[in-house]
């Protein structure tokens, strides 16, 4: 095994890990047992001492407080009824307007992505609340489950992202520029739902038709009044970050309180709803720690076999252009997407695939969104997109699976299109962060 070169090496690392994972061995697990024998047969007794190097290396890092912070948050604002209160919000603003309520599902997964920072909390939540609202009112079923399905998924690119904070631990870049760069994406991809819902809907009416209810307009500047809290608690969690006020883990515990002083004072805080919280986030963060300790392991490895420099002159010696080795890891992260979830892809390949990107020049918070945007295709894409098994979860009976596949597949085409404005043109990602950074 040690006269292997370094590409032959990762290779059997990557192709051990994929058949544990594909027997059923949880990705901590199968990353830590390819870890531990390709340790061993490279270097040795001494090999396994890197196992121990990386779990203090993981665990001794600031950045990683945020992450059971920002869960927290998400989680209290989730079971406080603000997604509630936001669609009755959006109901009496939008009602009226073909496709209305499916550009405010838009409008609220872009919100509660800025609060939540997952992208299985909005699905879940306006699953349960908007789909039968919008289907009783005569709404187009797979219209109304892809516009879900693909808002909740913006979670992954509006900050405070989860994943944007799990890649900058691994790629070390800034937290606070990936929030930044994320940013307008984001709301250029809201912004292209919105587009193609109101032209579907003003097309064919019937997609989604006008509500009968008719509202003063009184009550629609009252309805107002459920976007003061969770405008606050946005506003000043991403302003501490992005504007350098604080660090992102100390920005994330401004969060985490925050969301309980909103659930206090509108009387949802209770004992029930913080054990559900608390012992949900310790389950998330569980579950995120052994997978970071064994990754941090397993590229330690192969990294130091030098497999990223392999690759670096591979590319060099048969003359590929560089933007054809984006386009290639990104095709690769849009096939990984079918079969894996985000944590393990970006575990997996970001070790590997950020050392190529700096050698071959380009900017690596300007591919940190390429890649939050291909996870988030990953999320809608059949046949393992868990916002599909999301949302198969709350959908009724009368929607099938076939039919949540088929909704999600327009939105999936314009992500990539979003996808594509954001290669063709970087600055869309770079603008924000080069003006503040």
């Amino acid at each position: 095994m040690a006269e292997l070169d370094p590409l032959t090496i990762t290779a059997i690392m990557f192709l051990s890990m994929l058949a544990l994972m594909a027997l059923g061995a949880p990705l901590a697990w199968a990353l830590t047992i390819c870890g531990v024998w390709s340790a061993y047969a490279i270097y040795g007794d001494g090999g396994l001492d890197l196992l121990v190097s990386s779990t203090f290396s993981a665990m001794d890092n600031f950045l990683l407080v945020a992450l059971p912070m920002f869960i927290f948050m998400g989680l209290v604002l989730q079971r406080s009824g603000i997604t509630d209160d936001l669609f009755e919000m959006i109901h009496k603003l939008m009602g009226r307007l073909p496709g209305g309520l499916g550009i405010g599902t838009v409008i609220i997964c872009a919100l509660i992505a800025a609060m939540a920072g997952v992208s299985g909390a909005a699905t879940v939540s306006l699953g349960i609340i908007a789909l039968p609202a919008m289907l009783k009112r005569g709404y187009d079923a797979r219209l109304v489950t892809g516009t879900i399905m693909a808002g909740g998924a913006l979670g992954f690119l509006i900050p405070p992202s989860v994943l944007m904070i799990i890649y900058a631990f691994l790629s070390r870049d800034s937290v606070g520029k990936l929030f930044a760069a994320g940013l307008v994406p984001g709301l250029m991809l809201a912004g292209i739902y919105i587009v193609y819902i109101l032209v579907r809907c003003r097309i064919n009416p019937q997609l989604g038709p006008p509500a009968e209810e008719q509202f003063t307009a009184m009550e629609k500047v009252k309805s107002l009044r459920f976007l003061i809290a969770p405008g606050l608690l946005i506003f000043t969690v991403l302003g501490c970050i992005i504007g350098g006020v604080t660090s992102p883990s100390e920005a994330s515990a401004i969060g985490a309180f925050g969301s309980l002083l909103i659930a206090a004072v509108q009387g949802r805080l209770n004992w029930d709803m913080l054990r559900y919280v608390m012992i949900t986030t310790t389950k998330l963060m569980g579950m995120l720690m052994w997978i970071t300790i064994a990754a941090v392991f397993f590229s330690k490895i192969y990294v130091g076999v030098g497999a990223g420099m392999v690759v670096g002159e591979l590319i060099e010696d048969f003359e590929v252009a560089p933007m054809m080795v984006i386009i290639a890891m990104l095709a690769t992260y849009f096939i990984l997407g079918m079969f894996l979830d985000d944590f393990a892809i970006v575990f997996i390949t970001v070790p590997l695939f950020v050392p190529i990107v700096r050698e071959l020049g380009f900017d690596t918070t300007w591919f940190a969104v390429l890649f939050i945007l291909s996870m988030q295709s990953a999320y809608l894409t059949p046949p393992f997109g868990y916002n599909l098994f999301y949302m198969r979860s709350v959908a009724p009976n009368s929607i099938s699976i076939g039919d949540i596949y088929w909704a999600a597949i327009p939105f999936v085409v314009l992500q990539i299109i979003g996808l594509a404005l954001v290669v063709a043109f970087p600055q869309i990602a770079l603008w924000l962060p080069n003006l503040i950074f």
